[in-house]
């Protein structure tokens, strides 16, 4: 029903930790069963997010595996025939109530102030009088019957726990007129099929899980052990707006996040972990994972903090040596896209340069993209200035070209911003007129075209001596 936000993430990742931590599988199954709220794609949508996040099912409709299919619309058959073991057994009964019925009941109860509820009317029905509507054709849908008596199950996350559900509802359709069950009786029915052992998900299903143990009860299946995951909140302890459309995983996948610092911060802010620090990868994560210490208070997730967390990960990518080729060919389409209809030279695209301006950035940037701002733009284009434009900053011109020059010819290709400040200040000494402010003005001018940006010594030490030298020249010869 919809794309894969964070805390499905989590749900997901919490899943996938517990399943390779105890060397079982992890298996996505599309629950499609609501076909008006279906939205196109989206199934897609959500296997595409778990490989781009790289917590892969070992089992999923794209996949397969030994329990297919796994999508639950493809599965109907499985639905109707375990709902006609509830009905043979009496543990279900056929309601023939119109929607009419039903929402005058729902009016009812809220103009009392009560919560609404199924009044069971058609679970008295005797054989006879359903034998008698289904004659006439009427719609049906079937419900379970829910008996009192719950038996309190032991959840992994909140301990022992049980809802006397008759209490508080009514009977719940398990197949409905479509022929579509609903997420109980499927959920129930693949689970069983499917070998389940053990079910994380969100705290908002723990209420309903006595429900589902009396449908295991009804079938005489052993249930799965259920951990139910406390809520992902914002900062303010409020919901994540899905409405916002900043928490799907496209938005943070197209804004440049590396996935390993939403699986970092997602698991920093909640708990199930011996440590928490930033920077934590999937290796770190699997062995320190233990369900006993998830706690039961909600997760406070702050995204003001995550481009800190992609900066610690784009800088250990940096320093890999495989994931950095992986880095240069982005940041070469990315010039491209950017500054494409404007000169940029070959030689700024070649691998080294691209691979120097990495490691040199490393720790200073949070994102890629950054490397392609208007800050950096003089890292990718080289600036067209002319001599008379310098002379109108320093009359020594060529002076400051040539002892530079000097400086630059003189330099190993390793430089440091601390050395070169120092060296600049001399040079400066070395001029009759020009100031340090002025001279830094012209050098900017003439490397970048800008008037600001980095300072000039971290703008020289990321170009390199051969770079620097060679704009200095086309400066001084226009």
């Amino acid at each position: 029903t919809g794309f894969l936000h964070l805390g499905g993430l989590r749900t997901a990742l919490y899943n996938y930790i517990f399943a390779k931590k105890h060397q079982g599988a992890f298996i996505l199954r599309v629950e499609d069963t609501d076909q008006n709220r279906v939205v196109p794609g989206a199934a897609e949508g959500i296997e595409d997010m778990l490989d781009w996040a790289g917590i892969p099912p070992d089992e999923s409709p794209r996949r397969g595996g030994s329990y297919g299919p796994y999508q639950q619309s493809q599965r109907l058959d499985l639905y109707r025939s375990a709902s006609d073991v509830l009905l043979e057994r009496g543990a279900a009964y056929r309601c023939f109530c119109t929607p009419q019925r039903l929402e005058l009941l729902k009016k009812e109860a809220l103009r009392n102030q009560q919560t609404p509820r199924y009044d069971n009317r058609c679970r008295h029905l005797t054989p006879t009088e359903v034998a008698e509507k289904l004659s006439q054709g009427l719609d049906w849908v079937v419900r379970f019957r829910l008996e009192k008596g719950v038996e309190p199950f032991q959840d992994l996350v909140y301990g022992w726990n049980k809802h006397e559900v008759a209490d508080v509802e009514g009977d719940p359709v398990i197949l409905k007129g479509d022929g579509f069950p609903t997420y109980h009786l499927a959920n129930v029915v693949d689970d069983h099929h499917m070998g389940i052992s053990h079910v994380l998900r969100g705290t908002e299903w723990l209420t309903s899980t006595s429900k589902h143990l009396l449908l295991y009860k009804a079938f005489g299946w052993d249930p799965p052990r259920f951990g139910h995951l406390p809520l992902l909140l914002n900062k303010d302890g409020g919901k994540l707006s899905k409405r916002q459309g900043d928490i799907f995983l496209e938005r943070f996948a197209q804004d440049g996040y590396l996935p390993e610092a939403l699986l970092d911060i997602i698991t920093n802010c909640g708990s199930g972990f011996t440590e928490r620090h930033m920077g934590r990868t999937l290796e770190d994560l699997i062995p320190q994972f233990e369900i006993g210490r998830i706690t039961t208070h909600s997760a406070l997730l702050d995204l003001e903090k995550l481009p800190e967390f992609n900066r610690i990960h784009l800088t250990r990518h940096i320093e890999n040596e495989g994931l950095r080729q992986k880095l240069i060919r982005e940041v070469q389409l990315l010039v491209e896209h950017i500054y494409g209809d404007q000169q940029v030279e070959q030689e700024v695209l070649e691998k080294d340069y691209v691979e120097r301006v990495l490691l040199l950035r490393k720790g200073h940037i949070s994102f890629l993209k950054n490397l392609v701002s208007s800050d950096y733009s003089y890292l990718w284009v080289r600036p067209s200035v002319s001599r008379e434009q310098l002379q109108t900053i320093s009359a020594e011109v060529d002076e400051i070209g040539k002892l530079v020059l000097g400086l630059m010819t003189g330099q190993a290709a390793v430089l440091t911003v601390e050395e070169l400040n120092k060296d600049l200040r001399s040079l400066q000494k070395q001029t009759k007129e020009t100031k340090y402010s002025s001279m830094m003005k012209l050098l900017r001018l003439a490397l970048s075209g800008q008037q600001h940006g980095p300072s000039v010594a971290e703008m020289m030490v990321t170009l390199g001596p051969k770079e620097v030298c060679g704009r200095i020249h086309k400066a001084l010869s226009s």
